[in-house]
């Protein structure tokens, strides 16, 4: 028999999954909207509670970056908060920094990967190619924090320790962004310190973000973002779709299927599937994003939420929102 407040901290349905007709599963997960001036406008689930953003902290992680004094800007800074998708122009990228801070490809301490987008993945490997440190999504990330490390005469073997002085650094973003102390320290997938927060600490942090004054190293990676979409996440990847149809909004997901958004005006939302389950993030962040009142109509928002079901290679059903 299940107890009423076990019940109470089951998270809602945000996705179904229906196939034939047929309601077969669902995504659970919790999600917060903000309104233009930062009051709470929506939420279901517990948006209170910490969870880790994974990569959706990569803003903060980069503006930290720039408080330790590395001068970056444009892609560069971009790809520095990035998951990138493992293309050719962010792997050439990736070693025109390395090679222009005077650091190694050895010195990342990426776990060696493929490309994150699928199609790049077939294509690299039937190139011959092997998983490698700078192809994982994270390595532009990496090679920012070895060269703030570098500029600074801080040991760049172990600038991964959460103790490190970058990394305290980039604890300190993290809560003064989301205004919130970090509930926990673990380690992400890319072998960083992870910082936890909760859902309206991560939506509050881009709204922060968006409204920063010019010039500070907030905006600046706002601004980079912003305008290079592609180096943030891919040619093929929803983040980028957004930044660059709905101008001035600054989007990140994470992994274990975390997203973060902010417009122009200072909405947000932040959400997290519960079972981490990608497939779901479409649906659910085109439904935020008629929350915070982008046009429903939007082609970005319908690409956004396509999320087919495939039986016998042809489309029989979808994943849907469900709030």
């Amino acid at each position: 028999m299940t107890s009423t407040s076990a019940t109470a901290s089951i998270p809602p349905v945000l996705a179904e999954v229906v196939r034939s007709g047929f309601v077969e599963g669902h995504h659970r997960g919790s999600l917060v909207v903000l309104a233009e001036d930062g009051t709470i406008e929506f939420t279901a689930g517990n948006v209170t509670g910490p969870v880790f953003p994974r990569s959706s902290n990569k803003p903060m992680q980069a503006a930290a970056l720039l408080r330790a004094g590395l001068d970056l800007s444009g892609e560069r800074l971009a790809l520095a908060a990035a998951s990138h998708s493992g293309e050719p122009f962010h792997l050439d990228l990736v070693r025109k920094m390395l090679a222009g801070y005077g650091l190694s490809e050895t010195q990342l301490l990426t776990p060696p990967d493929l490309p994150l987008d699928p199609a790049e993945a077939e294509a690299y490997l039937a190139g011959g190619q092997v998983r490698d440190r700078v192809t994982m999504n994270c390595s532009g990330k990496h090679t920012a924090m070895l060269a703030a490390c570098a500029l600074n005469g801080w040991d760049t073997a172990g600038y991964l320790d959460p103790g490190h002085p970058l990394q305290q650094l980039v604890l300190s973003e993290v809560e003064a962004a989301s205004g919130e102390q970090v509930h926990a320290v673990g380690t992400d997938g890319c072998g960083a310190p992870l910082m936890a927060i909760s859902l309206v600490g991560l939506a509050r942090a881009f709204r922060s973000y968006v409204l920063a004054e010019p010039g500070t190293p907030q905006r600046r990676v706002a601004d980079a973002m912003r305008e290079h979409p592609e180096y943030v996440a891919g040619t093929r990847r929803p983040d980028t779709w957004l930044m660059r149809e709905v101008p001035g909004t600054l989007s990140k997901m994470g992994a274990e299927a975390v997203q973060a958004v902010a417009l122009a005006d200072g909405r947000a939302l932040a959400f997290k599937i519960d079972d981490g389950s990608a497939r779901a993030m479409g649906p659910v962040l085109a439904r935020g994003l008629e929350l915070l009142g982008v046009d429903a109509g939007a082609p970005v928002v319908a690409r956004i939420a396509e999320a087919p079901l495939l039986g016998g290679g042809e489309r029989v059903g979808e994943v849907r929102a469900a709030f």
